[in-house]
């Protein structure tokens, strides 16, 4: 649609991130008020018609620009305006919404097929979500292999029907296993939970602890009809919480009696659930400049494989294919990690999951900070490259192979198995059961963050570059005139800090019990 290199990456990251946040509404309607089920098949249809909308501008020519003809890279060529750029938007802002309906939607779906209360269990649902990326990298190879070449050589309509004929395929076979799926009843809306919580503790500050207040009896009160029902169903009294935590002791104030309105009346188990919640949020924070790294990897990184020289032998392998090196690492590394890594560490330190979960994650940091380095690294590199060879206004190919920007997917690569996965094991087994759904998809909005983060660091770092030099860093149409080294070493100087930051509070946190025992119904559908 001839965009500039820096409009087409704020573009790409916004869509990335909308796609990624949206996942918080999937997970949140299946929590609150539909289920993982219904919201996949919902979301799989959205995501169709999206992709049916871009499928058709590439196919008709009078939805799209007029074709570029220029030589110099200097020269912008005509972007696309008015309702063709609405019906782009509208197509790529509804497969955002699928995808984020999907994200949110089927890998809680597929961990709550688990018994939770066996160490078998978990530790099935620890493979399942390692196995899950994998399953994304496969599809990954394919749209970066076979359908990149089939919108090189045969048009990006070709490619588009593919993806739509996939995601319409997927629905069906989804559908198969409809006979024995588990699925989770939904329970009410936890983001209401949260804030009345929120809100009777800040109600209570003006109580003073030392009045005589007592903390409710949960012995005596339920906290809502549900809950209320289900005890009577499942005959387990014990499916309140007992005790009071001393962690944020704040929210404790939530339990005093008051003459506070009677919607503002809290549990015990409410209380402590608010609490597990805000506990897992400075993490989930932690995880958006990982998410920040490896968004390089949709924008400026193939931008600079485009200058390369991007022959392997006879064969010339498309820039937007360059992603096949971190899908094809994830592959390979992520059996091995299941099935040799999580094996020796077991035995190592003799507990249930060998590495923890956060230690996955703080691993997968540490890999974006040396990614980011080795980035920085090679388009010094290159930038040199182009210089010697008087190529840095021409659109010719420069003389130094794509194959040196791979070494910075490779990091980035096995950055995201370790991140990713770990993030939503992590997210699923912490969260309360109410709430599983909401919290597995602090994963995809930790990558929406991530990409959002990166379009304010493109645009802050104009405009304080612009009012310092002469011309920003990262603007323009030539990429050989970006200081984009620079960036990287500024993402990488950024990664380092955030990594204390995440040390600082995944040294001090405490785990949840592995075997909850206030799960709630789930039944056979």
């Amino acid at each position: 649609m001839h965009f500039s290199p820096s409009s087409s990456a704020i573009m790409v990251t916004n869509f990335m991130g909308t796609a990624f946040l949206l996942a918080l509404l999937g997970g949140f309607l299946s929590d609150a008020y539909i289920n993982t089920y219904c919201i996949y098949l919902i979301s799989a249809t959205t995501e169709f018609m999206g992709l049916l909308i871009l499928t058709l501008q590439a196919q008709i020519p009078s939805l799209k620009p007029p074709v570029c003809t220029s030589v110099n890279r200097n020269i912008p060529c005509e972007e696309v305006d008015g309702g063709r750029s609405v019906m782009l938007y509208a197509g790529l802002y509804l497969v955002a919404l699928g995808v984020g309906g999907i994200k949110g939607s089927l890998p809680p779906h597929g961990a709550e097929q688990f018994d939770e209360h066996t160490p078998h269990g978990r530790k099935q649902r620890s493979t399942f979500f390692n196995y899950y990326v994998f399953c994304l990298s496969c599809g990954a190879l394919i749209a970066v292999t076979f359908v990149v070449w089939i919108e090189d050589n045969k048009g990006w309509h070709w490619g588009f029907g593919i993806a739509t004929a996939a995601i319409l395929i997927s629905i069906p076979v989804f559908l198969l296993g409809s006979a024995c799926y588990r699925i989770k009843i939904p329970s009410g809306s936890p983001i209401t939970t949260i804030f009345k919580v929120l809100a009777a503790a800040i109600y209570n500050v003006r109580i003073p602890r030392n009045s005589g207040n007592a903390i409710e009896n949960m012995n005596t009160t339920l906290s809502c009809t549900t809950e209320a029902r289900e005890d009577e169903q499942h005959g387990r009294g014990n499916a309140e919480i007992q005790s009071v935590t001393e962690d944020l002791k704040f929210l404790n104030r939530a339990l005093m009696r008051t003459s506070a309105p009677p919607w503002l009346e809290c549990t015990t188990k409410q209380v402590e659930e608010v609490k597990t919640v805000l506990k897992i949020l400075p993490i989930f924070m932690s995880t958006i400049m990982l998410n920040c790294c490896l968004a390089q990897l949709s924008t400026f990184s193939v931008q600079q494989a485009a200058t390369m020289n991007t022959h392997v032998g006879a064969l010339r392998v498309p820039p937007a294919s360059l992603p096949v090196f971190p899908v094809l690492f994830i592959m390979i590394l992520a059996p091995v990690y299941n099935h040799v890594m999580v094996p020796f560490f077991r035995k190592l330190t003799n507990t249930e999951m060998g590495i923890t979960h956060l230690q996955r994650i703080g691993t997968g940091l540490i890999l974006s900070i040396v990614a980011m380095a080795v980035a920085a690294l090679v388009e010094m590199k290159r930038k040199r490259v182009a210089t010697q060879s008087g190529l840095m206004n021409s659109p010719e190919p420069l003389p130094i192979t794509f194959l040196w920007v791979a070494l910075q997917y490779l990091f980035l690569g096995s950055a995201d198995l370790f991140s990713l996965a770990g993030m939503m094991d992590f997210f699923f087994t912490e969260a309360p059961f109410s709430m599983r759904s909401l919290a597995t998809s602090l994963s995809w909005a930790s990558l929406a963050k991530g990409y959002y983060l990166s379009s304010v660091l493109v645009a802050i770092v104009n405009n304080i570059t612009g009012t310092f030099s002469r011309t920003p860093w990262l603007d323009g149409s030539n990429l050989n005139h970006y200081r984009l080294e620079r960036f990287y070493w500024l993402m990488c100087i950024l990664s380092g800090l955030n990594f204390l930051h995440y040390y600082l509070w995944a040294r001090n946190y405490r785990y949840a019990s592995s075997t909850p025992d206030d799960q709630k119904e789930i039944q056979l559908h």
